[in-house]
């Protein structure tokens, strides 16, 4: 995923050591199997990571209800959105806690550097988040993702600000991070195709100051601003932008689907705000009726409404608890299974192509209101009252 700062949640599928009786890297027979949640726990942009992560602990606390023969455990790793540390905690699963599969990295960055230690370690992983491009072109056996990739969101953005808001100019900005760079170059792509005319800049992610872009995008007078990037520095950026008279429609991608963003720049500023996202967020059931009965029960379990890949978090866990009860333990056994599952989410079915993508492609469209960003629409058909 492109996340925002946000709590990357990655969910590793561990067998316990008591389990499995020795360090056969999670190969043993038992009555526990650890799922780890790989992401940014406590970072700026944890909003967007912490909602996935309490999905799948929905999903396998209401497994482990039901008092099966082999229960699930949830074991988080804390990467603050570092790939760097993120690593380190790849390898710390695997080797001293014997994991058997992960729920994770959350975001791109970490994903591009743990795939090859889990590829090594031989550990199926589904992110529910993570959605740059690359990830599926490594040739990875063991990566999968719950959701549709940068290409598809970028291409549907893009429809929409052609198509539904109808922008003759429009003006790209990223941070130059993966996922990022990732997702503006497509839209930037989509749109000229289009016929829309572009212009693009890039922003410093460790920076406060915009004023630099700011003052590139006023005289080119957009009809729509897109930001590739997380909501910390998308609310900032929007705020400037508003400040120095840009009153173009604003939209990016599901780094900044998280009330961060409006909180950052201001309800008034957020006024023609659109935000893409490949997850699913309806608590009123809009889309399905699905959608209705996670998001009731998860509001019952953690008083709060679903946030982004909440329930993105919750389908990934079940695709793990699915394993689990056809007797999947080990990580070859997952792996093979990964590979035929098909079964109802509530966000989509749950079903993985030859390169690891979910085969589903919709992607959301969601609109400022106030402090909330309530969905919209499909991208293909939502309009613009």
């Amino acid at each position: 995923m492109r996340v925002t700062g946000a709590v990357a949640l990655s969910a590793a599928l561990a067998i316990s050591a008591a389990a499995c009786g020795g360090d056969d890297g999670g190969s043993g027979s038992g009555d526990s199997v650890t799922i780890g949640f790989m992401g940014d726990l406590t970072g700026e942009n944890s909003g967007i990571v912490i909602p996935p992560k309490q999905g799948a602990q929905m999903a396998i606390d209401e497994y482990n209800a039901t008092n099966p023969k082999v229960k699930i455990t949830l074991k988080p790793y804390d990467t603050q959105g570092k790939p760097e540390q993120a690593t380190g905690l790849a390898q710390q699963a695997i080797k001293n806690d014997k994991i058997a599969g992960l729920i994770g990295p959350a975001f791109s960055g970490e994903s591009q550097s743990v795939g090859p230690v889990l590829e090594e370690g031989k550990i199926p992983s589904i992110s529910p988040s993570a959605t740059n491009v690359t990830l599926a072109e490594k040739g990875w056996k063991y990566w999968h993702r719950g959701l549709a990739d940068d290409s598809v969101q970028g291409s549907g953005i893009a429809e929409f600000i052609a198509g539904a808001l109808k922008a003759k100019k429009a003006f790209v900005i990223h941070d130059n991070q993966d996922y990022s760079k990732g997702l503006a170059d497509v839209v930037t792509q989509t749109l000229k195709g289009k016929g829309v005319n572009v212009q693009n800049d890039i922003v410093d992610t460790k920076g406060t100051d915009y004023s630099s872009t700011v003052n590139k995008v006023k005289p080119f007078a957009p009809d729509a601003v897109f930001f590739g990037g997380y909501y910390a520095q998308g609310g900032r950026l929007l705020k400037q932008l508003r400040e120095a008279g840009v009153d173009a429609k604003f939209l990016s991608g599901d780094g900044s689907l998280d009330g961060g963003l409006i909180k950052g720049a201001g309800a008034s500023n957020a006024k023609d705000t659109f935000i893409s996202c490949a997850c699913l967020i309806d608590p009123t059931g809009k889309a399905n009726a699905a959608s209705k009965k996670f998001s009731d029960a998860y509001k019952a379990k953690y008083n709060a409404d679903p946030a982004i890949y909440s329930a993105e978090g919750y389908d990934v866990a079940q695709v793990f608890v699915a394993a689990v009860k056809a007797g999947k333990t080990t990580t070859e056994d997952i792996n093979e299974y990964l590979k035929t599952v098909d079964i109802p989410g509530v966000t989509k079915q749950m079903k993985f192509g030859e390169n690891g993508e979910v085969t589903a492609t919709d992607v959301y469209i969601y609109q400022a209101e106030g402090d909330k960003l309530p969905l919209l629409g499909n991208s293909k058909d939502a309009t613009v009252g």
